[in-house]
């Protein structure tokens, strides 16, 4: 048998192990990825590459600790489901940074974050100014919780007893430069209007837009290649080589 084949057979032997072990693992592998499952990930991973192109040892040893690793991983997977303890242990554990609009200087140096960080993943929950924050919480898996304080929440029309209607999805009417006339056409519009539509704004041909989306509600977002701001924030630690 050549080597090409014998690393296709080896290769689908790899490929289909993996498929079934992340099958019976859990979809929590992927949806919630600890620093245990990162590794263990890995591992697996690794021990798969080695079966199916490290064709100077035998397949069924690779195959074994590929088996011997799953198996490790599912059991550890059900334990920590059982057991809260392990979880705790191999999973970790929620922590609090900030807590009434002050960041928890000791939990940061403990989870080895950084404040530069921290206010990213503020940034990424929409979140410009810690002191709107109530309670900021550090998951396991990695991501941010944020609860805001009450008079920093967003005011919903369920809180004003308004009833609201959807403003439905947004579909790209301009991309890189040019119309995506079948969504025009989803909407009823031509070319006509969406020129209308530019020139109202200033912008004199279709190939001034990156991207421009409507939606059922008839709000149109439209952005510019060239972006007409003045002054732009530069939010970065320091003057880097760009």
């Amino acid at each position: 048998m050549s080597e090409g084949l014998v690393v296709v057979v080896r290769s689908l032997i790899g490929f289909f192990s993996l498929l079934i072990f992340a099958r019976i693992i859990g979809k929590s592998q992927i949806s919630q990825l600890t620093f245990f499952d990162y590794v263990l990930g890995i591992t697996i991973g690794s021990m798969a590459a080695s079966l199916a192109t490290d064709l100077s040892s035998r397949a069924w040893p690779h195959w074994v600790a590929l088996i011997t690793w799953a198996a490790l991983g599912y059991v550890m997977e059900k334990i920590t489901i059982k057991w809260r303890y392990a979880a705790k242990f191999l999973e970790g554990e929620p922590v609090i940074v900030v807590m009434s609009g002050k960041i928890m200087d000791d939990a940061l140096r403990k989870t080895n974050y950084r404040i530069s960080e921290l206010m990213g993943l503020l940034r990424n929950k929409g979140i410009f100014d810690v002191s709107q924050v109530d309670f900021a919480i550090l998951e396991p898996n990695g991501q941010l919780s944020v609860l805001q304080k009450p008079e920093n929440l967003p005011l919903t029309p369920k809180d004003m007893n308004i009833k609201a209607s959807s403003s439905g999805i947004s579909s790209e009417l301009i991309y890189d430069g040019m119309i995506v006339e079948q969504n025009l056409r989803q909407f009823k519009k031509d070319k006509k209007w969406l020129q209308k539509e530019l020139k109202k704004q200033g912008i004199k041909d279709v190939s001034e837009v990156f991207f421009a989306s409507l939606n059922p509600a008839g709000s149109l977002y439209i952005d510019l290649y060239k972006d007409r701001l003045q002054n732009p924030v530069d939010i970065g630690d320091y003057k880097g080589p760009y």
